[in-house]
């Protein structure tokens, strides 16, 4: 339902851009959001993206992610900036409201 891709290893200060497609669902009908847990920490909320593309941040994150959606492709995007050490962490998206079955998640470490 849901397949997370994008990530891998970077060094502190690089980017990445994480794409989350959702081939067989109604995707263009529901807000979207990327979450991310690190190990030993529970899921955190990091973007979320409204049906009209509003968006929100964690604090964290303000200012160095951006997150966007193509209905077109089914398709949620994440883009990183200056990737700190503590953005490492499996990053997942899902709906926030009518949740899907997590998918396997993409890692991202951030590391010197």
């Amino acid at each position: 339902q849901l397949v997370e891709s994008g990530g891998g290893l970077v060094q502190p200060g690089g980017s990445l851009r994480l794409s989350c497609a959702q081939p067989g669902g109604a995707f263009s009908a529901y807000d979207m959001a990327w979450y991310r847990q690190a190990p030993g920490n529970q899921r955190e909320l990091v973007a979320s993206i409204t049906i009209s593309e509003g968006t929100d941040y964690a604090d964290s994150v303000k200012g160095r992610f951006a997150i966007s959606r193509d209905n077109a492709k089914k398709t949620l995007y994440l883009q990183m900036l200056n990737l700190k050490a503590e953005d490492t962490a499996v990053y997942y998206c899902n709906r926030p409201l009518r949740p899907l079955r997590w998918g396997q998640g993409t890692q991202v470490t951030v590391s010197s």
